[in-house]
């Protein structure tokens, strides 16, 4: 069945009891930005994000990444750390610089020695989950810090 824009229109606003129109839970989604440059793994996160109901958006490297969380707002954050141009410790450092803790940032990286980990929480990071890694536990994160 296709419809016409002002049907789509129609359909993804509801009427308030007032009569003003309010934006529908569709368009009150979260938005979730994944950083990173390996599009395989990029894939598997996105899939698990649009599952918890998220409006997902990707990057490939540290500068988009930046570039995208200005003008997107994305809510959450899943950024690797080794990514072309800007590293993800330099991206998290200047997200919470510019940001505070307004975005959630989940590190996902195969970075797992103790001083890398340690960096990413003295950084700012929510979590910090290694490569390779399960779709159930990186979901799990999320739930849990966006709760």
């Amino acid at each position: 069945m296709c419809m016409e824009k002002n049907e789509l229109v129609v359909d993804l606003m509801k009427i308030s009891e007032s009569g003003a129109p309010r934006r529908s839970a569709v368009l009150d989604r979260k938005r979730a930005l994944v950083a990173d440059d390996e599009t395989s793994i990029a894939r598997l996160i996105r899939m698990t994000l649009e599952r918890l109901g998220f409006e997902v958006e990707t990057a490939r490297d540290g500068a988009e990444a930046l570039d995208q969380i200005e003008s997107w707002r994305p809510d959450l954050l899943i950024l690797d750390v080794m990514m072309p141009y800007i590293d993800g410790f330099e991206v998290l450092r200047r997200v919470r610089r510019e940001h505070g803790d307004r975005v959630r940032i989940i590190m996902l990286t195969a970075k797992t020695e103790d001083g890398d980990v340690f960096r990413g929480y003295r950084n700012g990071a929510d979590a910090y989950l290694t490569k390779p890694f399960n779709p159930a536990e990186l979901a799990t994160f999320v739930r849990r810090i966006m709760n």
